[in-house]
């Protein structure tokens, strides 16, 4: 089979990581005889540098030309301008709204040979597996109105969180049709005891449990799943949330595989069912201090293109070969700085992919 894959390295040790997983996906393809172009181009602070604006239209067009996007990493401290926000910094989020990408998958399945990687218990961590569905292109995020103005009692800043019913209704479904391929429990987070937003939230989910009669649906605010994550991870299984608690929530639970530089994540434009375009990269940024040292872990970012493999190409098999790939290398002993035990290999961003690239071979 052949596929076009929209590749955006993006900034500092976007293109460093985002290399390592096109190694792994070509080492797949060559086992399972597969083919993959890769249609490279720019964005964020890149884009700006060859074009002078972070995202271009023809870069658009591109992705939705392909059959999926491979994303590294977008902005940093060269393009902040001093203005409200940094220009690179709005390239992605003006490009998942564009490509419709409004369900963000976020992984949480720690190798086993990292449950010491943690700063939690091992006997906590050896448990989790749960996947986070956050909602992409709405919430405050995207809400207006927006801005800063002056008031006699000086400057006064103000977002606006928004939803409406049938952005609710489709991050809902996501997460309902997840827990219908796991073990069909649902668990919806919001703060329906002080947000509006919420309470319309907390209804739609009552409201379409109905058509999910093989799914339990629980509720739970905020603040205390923000303490049940690093309590009782082992208790999770699909979590669906909105934009900004989904932003936070994540980067928490990030300590449970031991690294931001562990966790993938898929952005998909439509259900999680046969193929669905998405775009996939993993969660944390773009690292200045790292960025040209060879240093930085690789495999949040290869991991995120065994998603791709999975949602968009339909590939269930040479997905897990790439995941089982990753968790032999772990277990063989090889760490980046990140993940770095005592008694362990130290090993660089080029290294660490050649690794994981012969062990799917």
């Amino acid at each position: 089979m052949e596929f076009n894959i929209a590749l955006l390295p993006g900034d500092y040790i976007g293109p460093e990581v985002v290399a390592e997983a096109v190694k792994v996906v070509d080492a797949t393809g060559r086992r399972y005889g597969h083919r993959f172009n890769w249609h490279r181009d720019e964005i964020g602070g890149a884009s700006i540098d060859k074009y002078g604006v972070p995202l271009k239209q023809e870069v658009i067009d591109l992705c939705r030309r392909s059959d999926a996007v491979l994303f590294g990493s977008a902005g940093g401290p060269k393009w902040d301008t001093g203005e409200r926000r940094n220009p690179a910094d709005t390239a992605l989020p003006n490009l998942r709204r564009a490509l419709g990408l409004y369900a963000n998958l976020r992984v949480f399945k720690p190798s086993p040979a990292l449950v010491n990687a943690s700063t939690l218990k091992p006997e906590v961590i050896k448990t989790v597996d749960f996947i986070m569905v956050r909602e992409l292109t709405g919430s405050i995020y995207f809400g207006e109105p927006r801005g800063v103005e002056d008031t006699p009692q000086g400057k006064r800043a103000f977002n606006t969180m928004t939803y409406t019913e049938a952005e609710i209704e489709r991050i809902l479904r996501t997460g309902f049709v997840l827990a219908q391929q796991r073990s069909k429990r649902l668990l919806s987070i919001d703060k329906a005891n002080v947000l509006e937003v919420s309470v319309l939230w907390r209804q739609t989910a009552t409201r379409l449990a109905k058509e999910y009669p093989d799914v339990e649906l629980r509720h739970m605010y905020v603040d205390a799943a923000a303490m049940i994550i690093v309590r009782d991870p082992g208790s999770l299984d699909v979590i669906v949330l909105e934009n900004l608690f989904g932003d936070i929530l994540s980067d928490e639970a990030a300590v449970l595989c031991g690294s931001l530089g562990m966790v993938p994540s898929a952005s998909l434009a439509g259900l999680p069912k046969g193929k669905t375009f998405g775009l996939y990269e993993p969660i944390h940024g773009s690292d200045p201090a790292q960025a040209g040292k060879d240093a930085d872990n690789p495999l949040a970012t290869i991991l995120s293109a065994a998603l791709m493999l999975r949602y968009s190409c339909g590939l269930e098999v040479e997905a897990t070969a790439i995941e089982n790939a990753v968790n032999r290398v772990l277990e063989k002993g090889y760490r980046t700085w990140d993940i770095m035990e005592p008694g362990k290999k130290k090993m660089g961003t080029r290294e660490m992919g050649t690794l994981v690239a012969a062990e799917v071979k």
